[in-house]
């Protein structure tokens, strides 16, 4: 298969971002778009690529075997399955769909087709993230206890999905990964005030069986911005802020039970936790690539992205009662 045998379509927002990494991995065969002022904004950044405005081009090209799709969510479900049904493997950013049931057909067509479907969870495959998974698996934190996330900002506004199925994907796929299982329980409220039933702002508490709970905060409406997750455990505490440099730190803070009954803090400095940076994002691509040479199932495969469908369904009726 030659290096250059992939295809993407949605070059806006976050897609100028796969593209750029395409181009630097040279895997890239066509990028397509709508919008023609966006295909003349990227072809002269990238002057030795092929651009196109014809998904149905990429479609029907025998020497394309993958495509990537970075379009808005409301598209992922239509242009993932026309990818599908053209025997093309498919890495659709998040969400995988807008519903249980588009998701569910887009799992059950891949595996009919045998074509790999992977989803752009892309924080499973930052190192920091890594990193902490494998201190929580050699017990550096101890028991692992609760898990929450604020994904804050003020900054791109959308009208066509919410702050749930915009913001919250990443934080739930990393906490489904980090517990372990699925939550027994889900719950969430949030508000709309930009435009009606839009939810700009929402906080969503999720319970596990084996104890561990967890809540997701995620607002477009907040005075700055703030990425990050906080894992508390029965011996320290880990901090994963992906707008600092550093990203990880460690706290072996511990609780001190005065006369066996009083709980008092014992705090203690936070520690910098090293790890080998690699961009997230070309690490997140290069496993697509390695999945569809070796046919081997990606680390967030279509099941992986119909498990965070499911509680982003949840969520989403919890808060509409």
């Amino acid at each position: 298969m030659s290096t250059a045998s992939f295809g993407m379509i949605g070059l806006g927002y976050w897609g100028q971002n796969i593209l750029r990494n395409m181009a630097e991995l040279n895997i890239l065969h066509t990028a397509c778009d709508t919008s023609v002022q966006i295909l003349e904004e990227r072809q002269k950044k990238f002057p030795g690529i092929r651009f196109t405005s014809d998904f149905n081009a990429l479609l029907l090209n025998p020497e394309i075997k993958g495509m990537m799709i970075a379009t808005p969510a409301v598209t992922h479900y239509e242009l993932a399955k026309a990818t599908l049904m053209a025997d093309k493997d498919v890495f659709v950013e998040k969400p995988l769909a807008l519903t249980i049931q588009q998701g569910q057909e887009l799992v059950d067509l891949a595996r009919e087709r045998k074509r790999i479907l992977m989803v752009g969870h892309i924080l499973q495959y930052h190192p920091a993230i890594l990193k902490l998974k494998d201190m929580i698996k050699q017990g550096e934190i101890g028991k692992l206890q609760y898990v929450y996330s604020n994904r804050l900002n003020i900054g791109k506004l959308r009208v066509e999905e919410n702050i749930i199925w915009s913001f919250a994907p990443h934080d739930i796929s990393v906490i489904l990964m980090l517990v372990g299982e699925e939550p027994v329980k889900v719950s969430g409220f949030g508000g709309s005030y930009l435009n009606d039933d839009v939810f700009d702002v929402t906080l969503t508490h999720l319970e596990f069986r084996n104890k561990v709970k967890a809540h997701v905060f995620v607002s477009w409406l907040h005075p700055f911005k703030e990425q990050k997750l906080v894992v508390v455990g029965s011996q320290a505490m880990v901090v994963f802020d992906d707008v600092s440099k550093e990203k990880l730190f460690f706290y072996p803070h511990s609780i001190k039970w005065e006369n066996g009954k009083i709980p008092v803090a014992q705090k203690a400095d936070f520690q910098c936790v090293p790890f080998e940076f690699k961009e997230p994002l070309k690490e997140e691509l290069s496993h697509f690539v390695e999945c569809v040479a070796q046919r081997k199932k990606p680390r967030t495969d279509g099941e992986e992205g119909l498990r965070v469908l499911s509680v982003l369904e949840q969520i989403e009726n919890s808060i509409r009662g």
